[in-house]
């Protein structure tokens, strides 16, 4: 491997930015992060402890954004948002990345296969849709990493998992397989990944892979007591619901409504949003978190 510079991470006041942030210091990285003036004292700290240098930028200050992007041998965003953020914020650090001659570039993807999936059905997926096409245009090397749902959405932040009803929601079929990633596990991954300057377009991940049938499966197994199925009706079904949740939302401009959260399930039930291959083996056999560890957590 070649003497490369350091790393520039945006978004690392944010939960997965921040998990990236601790595995560039575990792996005794040199990175910058970029922070705002308004950023907490506490944060700026808990940055700094991860070994970070501490860069304040102005987002719409093209300058202040190339020279913190001067030298850099890779971009990582963790940045997260609607689109005045995954399209003109991350935009604006694509702008100075390339003016500055950065050759890598990571995008805030980290999702599931979005190039597999309808444009037009999920609105953040469409936005990295068209972050994606905006990067291909420019001259600079760019990897999505992506990694499905994130595991802790098993445990009780979706109605995947009904611990009351000792039921397994879902829509479709129960033997769809669903891709999940610890978030850690995620992050461990994208800092092993800024250091491999042969990246493909896209590295696909998935901690877990498993069917709704095998998720009653392992409650059954962890709490002793019998976990059931519960089909909740068809795809074509859950987009009717879709849209009528999305009609009668209070806001439209939440990054996560139910109704979007409902549209990423679909994309998963559906099996269009599958990750498939898988590039977890790229850097080295590692301990993946499965489902079981997740869910086990909880028990």
């Amino acid at each position: 491997m070649s003497n490369i510079g350091p790393i520039v991470l945006a978004g690392a006041t944010g939960d997965l930015g921040k998990r990236i942030a601790v595995a560039m210091g575990r792996r005794h990285m040199a990175f910058r992060v970029l922070i705002r003036s308004e950023t907490p004292a506490k944060a700026r700290a808990d940055l700094q402890a991860t070994g970070a240098d501490l860069v304040v930028v102005d987002y719409n200050d093209a300058a202040a954004l190339r020279r913190a992007c001067e030298g850099a041998s890779c971009i990582v965003s963790a940045l997260n948002g609607l689109e005045p953020v995954m399209i003109e914020t991350q935009g604006n650090l694509l702008d100075a990345a390339v003016a500055t001659g950065v050759p890598r570039f990571i995008p805030s993807d980290y999702s599931l296969d979005f190039t597999k999936t309808k444009p037009g059905g999920n609105r953040n997926l469409d936005l990295r849709r068209r972050f994606m096409a905006q990067i291909d245009t420019r001259p600079i090397s760019a990897t999505s990493v992506l990694n499905g749902a994130f595991a802790d959405l098993l445990t009780w932040q979706a109605p995947i998992v009904l611990h009351k009803q000792r039921k397994i929601l879902y829509w479709g079929t129960a033997d769809q397989k669903l891709d999940f990633t610890a978030k850690n596990d995620v992050a461990d991954y994208v800092a092993a990944a800024t250091l491999d300057e042969t990246t493909p377009r896209i590295l696909r991940i998935a901690g877990t892979t498993v069917s709704p049938r095998e998720l009653a499966d392992i409650m059954t197994s962890l709490t002793g007591h019998k976990f059931g199925l519960w089909r909740a009706g068809g795809i074509g079904l859950l987009s009717i619901v879709i849209g009528v949740a999305r009609t009668l939302s209070p806001s439209n401009r939440a990054i996560f409504p139910v109704w979007q959260g409902m549209q990423y399930l679909r994309d998963m039930s559906s099996g269009r949003g599958q990750l498939e291959p898988l590039d977890n083996d790229r850097y080295g056999v590692r301990s993946w978190k499965t489902a079981r560890d997740v869910l086990g957590m909880t028990n």
